[in-house]
């Protein structure tokens, strides 16, 4: 369960980062974010293959592993929440290399 839940926080802040690119400006914090829960995504996923491999199930689908996708998600958008207050109080130029 916390496979799809960093995969759908993921999926969210790509399509963020994308529609604010498309509008012209963009955010370090979104970017960033972004490319954490990618991260944890990827990571989840090869431990999802190694599990399958061992014999269990594919996903966890278990309260515990729910609770641990709300824990990621609440870390993620707490650091996201952190880098954007950091980003405001830079005032740095958008999209200037990252």
């Amino acid at each position: 369960m916390c496979e799809l839940m960093t995969v759908a926080a993921a999926v969210a802040f790509t399509a963020w980062h994308f529609a604010s690119r498309r509008r012209g400006g963009c955010s370090r914090a979104v970017f960033t974010t972004m490319l954490m829960f990618w991260g944890a995504a990827l990571m989840w996923s090869v431990d999802c293959v190694a599990n399958a491999l061992d014999g269990e199930p594919l996903l966890d689908i278990s309260r515990e592993d729910f609770v641990l996708g709300l824990i990621v998600w609440a870390a993620g958008l707490a650091v996201f929440g952190l880098l954007s207050l950091i980003d405001r109080k830079r005032a740095a130029p958008r999209c200037a290399g990252y």
